[in-house]
């Protein structure tokens, strides 16, 4: 079995990883890349392998950088299946939808106002005609069931808890007396979130693919320190009169924060105040966590069949059209509008920025993970002149961050997931995180894993296993 790592090795996005074994060429992810514009444009057009001679594709779950350039490799020649959940598979569509008609906005914003410099003209990836092909060969599978993609080749998937439908994924080839296991993580979720069930244990495998997204370092808790957060921050854009802008992803983060912030009002803790949540792509991705109830947790379960919509209160409106978003720029008073993309890449949220940060009064809200180089990025360093449709603009807004809402397994977890695979594999990959964070859990397994084998990849590395 050869395995290659064509993203996501030593960084956090465009995960890709391409199994060949059984006779079959299996790629593990096909997500986008995001970051610096050039190096964006270049790994995002070239994807490291011959799309035409991928055979399936097993997708552990919906996150654009998962799954972003799936449409991509349909564009290039890729003719095969994409396994996943059901779940995944309606949010999946919806994300691949949203990406190509933002890329088909943006460039078109772009290329206007460079048109004007005499520049060339930028590209989309790919269209939503290329969506629909790759959407159309999605074949959805329950937690635990197997599916066979060859006669020595199958496939499984098992809850990752960390959105919905999200899954570990196994991959066994079968051999001559012998079969070899590989078991891709995905993003791994914590336990104790809303909504979804926490992660299911690992099924055994030989060889452990893991992500280390926060690979060095444990999560803040998730109860009253984030409560009081997140009260102190409405109770300042009160006394301020300004606005929080929450950049968050459309799909898990968004209904989070929505829960959350119903739980305040709930307790008397805050009062209401208007919450806007801008993004088409949140709306359409709510009514597909209301359709797939089942992998809702006890709690959140019984909220939705007793008590009703758990997304929903008379002061939060979803906002569909781009006119009704427009207007949100020009609001006075206090109010809360969260607004996708979770990195400030793209979509809505870059124009409230653009409109917003250069105003002392309001605060930027950071609730999840900033891959490098991104806007978001800059944003949590502190950046006073942040790049905005490649504008340098002031920043007087304030920044604050809260932690506890990430979505992804720390150190600890991570740790204990490897010690409950048994028997314990010979081989463990540790993928998808900064090359700060991925050496740390590496060197954190082989102090507990004397004798297993664990490996840090390179970009388009290669490995025998």
């Amino acid at each position: 079995m050869k395995i290659t790592f064509h993203g996501a090795a030593k960084s956090v996005t465009g995960s890709r990883h391409l199994v060949e074994a059984g006779g079959a060429r299996v790629l593990l992810d096909c997500g986008m890349f995001q970051g610096r514009r050039q190096e964006t444009e270049r790994q995002n057009r070239d994807l490291g392998f011959d799309p035409k001679a991928v055979d399936a594709v097993l997708l552990s779950h919906a996150h654009v950088d998962h799954s972003g350039a799936l449409p991509s490799l349909a564009k290039q020649g890729f003719s095969g299946k994409v396994y996943l959940t059901r779940g995944t598979g309606d949010l999946a569509t919806l994300l691949l939808e949203d990406s190509a008609r933002i890329q088909e906005g943006d460039c078109a914003y772009v290329n206007k106002r460079e048109a004007r410099r005499g520049k060339q003209c930028v590209r989309p990836f790919y269209d939503r005609d290329d969506v629909r092909t790759i959407t159309g060969r999605f074949i959805g599978a329950r937690y635990d069931e197997a599916v066979s993609l060859r006669p020595r080749v199958k496939c499984s998937f098992h809850d990752a808890g960390h959105i919905l439908g999200s899954a570990a994924v196994r991959l066994t080839v079968s051999g001559r007396g012998n079969s070899t296991t590989v078991l891709f993580t995905g993003d791994l979720g914590r336990k104790q979130m809303p909504i979804i069930r926490d992660p299911a244990g690992p099924p055994p495998c030989d060889v452990l693919i893991i992500e280390s997204t926060y690979g060095d370092r444990v999560h803040e808790d998730v109860g009253e320190p984030l409560k009081a957060k997140l009260q102190a921050l409405v109770a300042a854009a009160r006394e301020r009169q300004g606005k929080i802008i929450v950049p968050a992803f459309a799909i898990g983060r968004t209904q989070e924060l929505v829960m959350r912030i119903k739980e305040l009002v709930r307790e008397g803790r805050i009062d209401p105040l208007p919450i806007y949540i801008d993004s088409p792509l949140a709306v359409k991705a709510t009514e597909v966590f209301r359709r797939h109830s089942e992998y809702f947790d006890e709690e959140t379960l019984k909220t939705f069949t007793s008590e009703g919509d758990p997304f929903a209160a008379q002061y939060i409106r979803y906002v569909g059209s781009q006119q009704e978003s427009q207007r949100l720029n020009g609001l006075k008073g206090p109010c809360i509008i969260i607004s996708a993309s979770g990195m400030c890449e793209g979509g809505r949220i870059v124009h409230h920025l653009k409109h917003a940060i250069q105003d002392p009064a309001n605060t930027v809200v950071i609730v999840g993970f900033q891959a490098e180089h991104t806007l978001g990025r800059k944003l949590v360093e502190g950046w006073d002149i942040v790049p905005i449709f490649g504008v340098p603009t002031p920043r007087r807004a304030r920044v604050e961050r809260l932690n506890g809402l990430s979505a992804h397994a720390d150190r600890n977890d991570l740790l204990a997931y490897v010690r409950a695979v048994t028997p314990a594999p010979s081989t463990v990959f540790v993928v998808h995180g900064e090359e700060r964070q991925t050496l740390a859990l590496a060197e954190a397994l082989r102090a507990e894993h004397p004798t297993m084998r664990v490996v840090v990849p390179d970009l388009h590395s290669s490995y025998e296993v």
